[in-house]
Parts: C-alpha cells; structure tokens; sequence
C-alpha cells in the first residue's frame, strides 16, 4: 500500500493504510460521530478490509467528539432510512432480535484480534456506543477534554456492544457498575489513574501522540507481539499455574522460530 491509500470510505466511516499502520477514522463531525447500523456494517467491513501487513490500527473521531454514541433516531417509529427501526425489531422474534445485535457487535470485536494491536484516540464526547467503541480497542490515548459515560441505563437499556467485559477488567466490578448505572462521566484525570486511558495529553497533541505510540508499538518484532499479546489477554482467564505453561509454550515457539527450527 502507498501511503495514506484510502481503502474504505462509507456511511461515516473511513480507513487508510500507511504501510503497517492503519488509521479507521469516523467521519461525521457534524452529528458529533453519532452512530447507526450503517456506520457499523462499515466498521465491520474496515476490520475485514485490512491489509495483511497493517500491525497497528488508529481509531479517531473527526471535529469535536470522538462519538456521542447512537443515533437518537433509531429510537423513533421510522428509524433510519432501508433499515428496520429499533422498535419494530423489538417486536419481532427474540431469535431475530438476538441476531441482529449479535451482528451490530461485530463492529466493536475485531480490534482485539491477535495479529493487531489497535488504539483509540479519544477527545470529548465518548457515550455510550461511543464508550463501548473505545473500550473495544486495545489501549487508549484521550484527550484532556474528555467525557466518557454509558448512559444506556437511563434510557431504560444495558451496554451491549462488548463493553462491558473490558470495563470490568479494566475498572473493576463496583466502579464497572457504578458508572453504567449512574451513566456519571469519566473525565481524563479518572481514566488515567484508574487505568481506562493509557495516556493524557492535550487535544491538539492527541494525534501526534496515537502516530508516536503506534511507532513503538512498531519496534518490536511482529511475532513477538503477537505473542504476547495472546499471553496477556488469555492470562484473565488462566490460572496461575495456566499461565506459566502458556508461557513457556509461547517462549518455547518464539525460540524455536528464532533458531529457524520448523516443527
């Protein structure tokens, strides 16, 4: 790919590749990123479209907010226009309804795969379906400005585009519940030290800090990462005992590849 090759760019949604860095950018400032079923089939087809050689993929909200998270209208009786509405989905079979968000999910899980390491720059508004599409990423740079908050709760809803798996590990239970009952923000300060944000900086420096962090992420070599990566994001459901055997079981075929032994 030559730089900044635009491969996708539909329903709010674009990706470009820069050799081993790909950057998902959302692209509807003026609804402040709001999202809908046709934003997540294109992220969807993003994670599908990625080039072999990307290992780093930059998540970024285009404007002001990072995403204020779904489009109200799909809670009105027309819905958006070619898709069935959220009410009329309700009323349909559970076996159905069950699908169809099964299938919206599938834009928030293909940022932990293995063979990427994916992060999210995040600047003002994260809520809900925003939040949760942070938390689907890796690691996390914000902005000083920054405003998460799940407010499905209020709205009589549960978080239920994979978010709640990785702000339990992240957060713990009784802040996890906290926060999504209360629908309260998370501001920069409490992301930082409660290790939801691996980094704060100033708004204006939030993309130049994503390229600095994808080009360490960079430096090691990909197999290595990869690796470890699957031995980190197993170890919260090994065992400690688990966990040394995955250990030595990766180290043994990072050694084994390195004396370019073939089994």
């Amino acid at each position: 790919m030559t730089s900044l090759d635009s491969v996708l760019d539909k329903d709010g949604v674009r990706l470009t590749v820069d050799d081993a860095v790909a950057t998902v950018t959302l692209t509807n400032p003026a609804k402040r990123n709001a999202q809908s079923p046709a934003l997540w089939r294109a992220l969807t087809e993003a994670g599908r479209a990625l080039p072999g050689n990307v290992r780093v993929v930059v998540l970024r909200g285009e404007g002001k907010s990072f995403s204020a998270g779904l489009d109200r209208q799909a809670f009105t009786p027309e819905g958006f226009d070619g898709e069935p509405s959220f009410l009329d989905m309700a009323r349909g079979p559970e076996a159905e309804l069950d699908a169809t968000i099964a299938e919206y999910q599938e834009a928030f899980t293909w940022w932990r795969r293995n063979d990427i390491v994916s992060i999210a720059a995040v600047q003002g508004h994260a809520i809900g379906a925003g939040f949760q599409l942070a938390l689907a990423c890796d690691l996390r740079i914000v902005a000083e400005d920054v405003q998460f908050a799940m407010r499905e709760t209020s709205l009589g809803l549960v978080p239920d585009l994979t978010g709640t798996h990785p702000l339990v590990n992240l957060m713990g239970y009784a802040r996890a519940l906290e926060i999504c009952a209360t629908g309260r923000f998370v501001h920069a300060e409490e992301a930082e030290r409660t290790g939801l944000a691996n980094l704060v900086v100033p708004a204006d420096e939030l993309d130049a800090a994503a390229r600095d962090l994808a080009g360490a992420l960079l430096a090691a070599p990909r197999d290595a990462v990869v690796e470890t990566k699957a031995l980190l994001s197993g170890a919260v459901s090994r065992g400690y005992e688990e966990q040394r055997v995955a250990e030595r079981a990766a180290q043994g075929r990072r050694l084994r590849d390195l004396a370019g032994i073939t089994d």
